[in-house]
């Protein structure tokens, strides 16, 4: 079921802004475009460490055996996000407005209703992914896009008009994919995976509690040092996902900043689509981790990667056969042209991305998310430069060249994190306490 819906969500994330594509002028499309740009890197930096903090705590402690699920903490710092965004957001509304928007006071409240919407379904999502809750999960993100599709085509068919009604569906999808917490929270299982008992009756003895409270107490402090590390990894990530876009928008227009948006299209639907064994790997591998099955961690990580790489190579040579033709076909024309060996390049690039997706998971299994995030934000500093640095003159190909140069120095850099094993477990006189990445025990 969660493939299906995240297959889903992929397909008709792309239906939304193709469709938006094909009803908006290039100037419109683009500011829609800005405002989904801007909206995904505000998500992915204040909500989604929250949604890999309740994943990986909620599955350390069921694999575990472990009774309760600790959520103030989480709560809290999810709220404190949210509630520094809506500051930020009025404060700064008349610079919104008109130097992002053009003026336009519905784009606005679309980013800033929506931003507020998304608090409660992260929150909601990383619940769902560490009770393994994958069919209720997939529900979710399905319902988010296609609720979004749905405003879109209806512009398309003449029901509504103009880019306010194209936008809404941004809003509007995070209060449509709620719709399913009252199945979530009808029938909670209490329930731990098999042999977990006896692993949990190995642990009797002095050094126990000390074990439970260095891997399971969700302090303020631990807690939000996870959440702060992701913060980094998710600022960066938004920054190869859209920097770009941002970018071109203040140096060239509208116009050529939604065509740059089009061809990183070409990221964002297989990261939607790979979302799937990304949501539920991180919990996956906690509870290997968790329980020392280094083998099967592995093979986890070594099928993923086999998987992802099969399918970059398809798409790459897929774009660089077809992808002008399909790109204009479905995107509509906007001006501009689509250059083969420039998809193909960011088609590669978009496996590298894949394939540092799955190694990040897995450094956060092992209490690694520092080292990752300072991995991440050295790579989406390199983006940034390569994009501002005019070496290349075609400022689309310097994007397409800079996106695929960052992911390769991320994939480097990763598996460099990943070879370094999980974070060292010391004894210490009131138990067990993981040593931080700096080597240093508290």
């Amino acid at each position: 079921m969660l493939s299906i819906g995240i297959a889903s969500t992929g397909l008709f994330t792309f239906a939304y802004l193709a469709t938006a594509s094909h009803v908006l002028d290039p100037g419109a499309y683009g500011r829609v475009s800005l405002c989904w740009a801007v909206m995904f890197v505000i998500l992915s930096v204040i909500y989604r460490p929250i949604e890999q903090l309740l994943s990986r705590s909620i599955a350390d402690r069921r694999a575990r055996g472990l009774p309760g699920h600790q959520l103030r903490v989480p709560a809290l710092i999810q709220l404190g996000f949210a509630l520094l965004f809506l500051v930020a957001a009025l404060a700064l509304r008349r610079q919104i407005e008109r130097g992002l928007f053009d003026g336009s006071s519905s784009l606005y409240w679309i980013l800033v209703i929506g931003v507020l919407a998304y608090a409660a379904s992260y929150f909601a999502r990383g619940w769902l992914a560490g009770h393994q809750r994958f069919a209720l999960y997939g529900m979710l993100v399905f319902l988010e896009a296609t609720s979004r599709f749905l405003l879109a085509l209806a512009v398309a068919v003449g029901i509504g008009s103009g880019q306010g009604a194209v936008g809404l569906g941004m809003a509007v999808a995070p209060f449509a994919s709620l719709s399913v917490l009252p199945f979530a929270f009808s029938r909670v299982k209490h329930r731990a995976p098999a042999g977990l008992p006896v692993a949990d009756a190995a642990l009797e003895g002095p050094a126990h509690a000390g074990i439970e409270e260095a891997s399971t107490d969700l302090s303020l402090r631990r807690g939000g040092g996870f959440a702060f590390a992701v913060v980094g990894i998710m600022l960066a990530e938004q920054t190869l996902m859209n920097a770009a876009v941002l970018i071109v928008n203040q140096s060239s227009g509208h116009a050529l900043a939604g065509f740059v948006f089009n061809v990183l299209l070409i990221v964002r639907a297989p990261l939607q689509l790979f979302q799937a064994i990304q949501t539920s790997i991180l919990p996956h591998l906690a509870g290997l981790e968790a329980n020392e099955s280094g083998a099967e961690f592995h093979r986890a990580i070594r099928v993923t990667v086999l998987a992802i790489t099969a399918f970059a190579g398809a798409v790459a040579l897929g774009l660089l056969a077809i992808g002008p033709f399909v790109m204009t076909a479905l995107l509509g024309n906007k001006g501009f042209h689509y250059d083969r060996f420039g998809l193909a390049v960011v088609g590669l690039g978009m496996g590298l991305h894949l394939v540092a997706g799955t190694l990040n998971q897995a450094a956060l299994a092992r209490g690694r998310a520092r080292l990752a995030s300072a991995g991440w934000l050295l790579s989406a500093a390199l983006f940034v430069v390569l994009v501002l640095t005019p070496t290349i003159g075609a400022v689309v190909t310097r994007v397409e060249v800079g996106y695929f140069l960052a992911t390769l120095v991320l994939c480097g850099l990763l598996w460099g994190v990943y070879r370094r094993g999980p974070a060292p477990v010391v004894l210490t006189a009131s138990g067990v306490a993981a040593v931080p990445e700096g080597g240093r025990v508290s």
